[in-house]
């Protein structure tokens, strides 16, 4: 079957449907190291899962829009806040950011690892973020630059993050690069095995 022919949501649907409700609870590494020293506001997550970023985003004292296509990751997500104590400060809501962009503006952008085995235009969705951001606001994206062997998708081309943010080009006037990087570390896979893998960062900042 080809990817025309596989609905985005089916898909997601099914992916989060094979997964544990619950998670390790643990922040993705990049956003902590980017947003740990940030004054807390207006934040939103693109593709939340099941809701790690979200919920350290709003113990930090963020007011929080998080964002996803699968209602079932949303349901997760919902849960994982809810343990937390944190559900009254995350706004959750299903949306298919290939058809429209959330209206407002916004202290922080976050897409961490907003990326598909099926074929989608992400970098359009990238670029309507810079309209979103307010003056002295963060756009951070997170993506693979090199996955581990053993994922299902390994021999897939992915971007360096200077690739990628070629991709972003032309940025709008105003915007400060914050980081533009790949950055390695060593994963452990579902069988205790280790692999060296990278993710590209691109950090940006709009003027005040």
């Amino acid at each position: 079957m080809s990817d025309a022919e596989i609905s985005p949501i089916a898909f997601w649907e099914d992916h989060y449907q094979a997964m544990s409700p619950l998670t390790n609870g643990i922040p993705g590494k990049i956003l902590v190291r980017f947003t740990e020293h940030l004054s807390p506001g207006k934040a939103l997550e693109l593709g939340c899962g099941r809701g790690d970023d979200a919920v350290w985003l709003a113990k930090k004292g963020w007011q929080v829009t998080a964002l996803d296509l699968s209602s079932r990751a949303l349901e997760y997500a919902r849960a994982n806040a809810s343990r937390a104590g944190v559900d009254g400060n995350i706004a959750f809501t299903q949306h298919d950011l290939t058809q429209s962009f959330p209206q407002g503006q916004y202290d922080l952008i976050v897409a961490s690892f907003l990326e598909s085995p099926l074929t989608f235009d992400r970098f359009t969705i990238f670029r309507a973020a810079f309209d979103r951001i307010a003056p002295g606001g963060m756009l951070l994206i997170t993506s693979h630059a090199k996955p581990p062997c053993w994922g299902k998708h390994a021999d897939r081309p992915f971007l360096s993050a200077k690739e990628a943010f070629s991709q972003l080009e032309p940025v709008p006037e105003g915007w400060e690069i914050v980081f533009c990087d790949d950055v390695s570390r060593v994963m452990k896979g579902p069988q205790g095995q280790e692999s060296d893998v990278s993710d590209s960062v691109i950090a940006l900042r709009r003027a005040v």
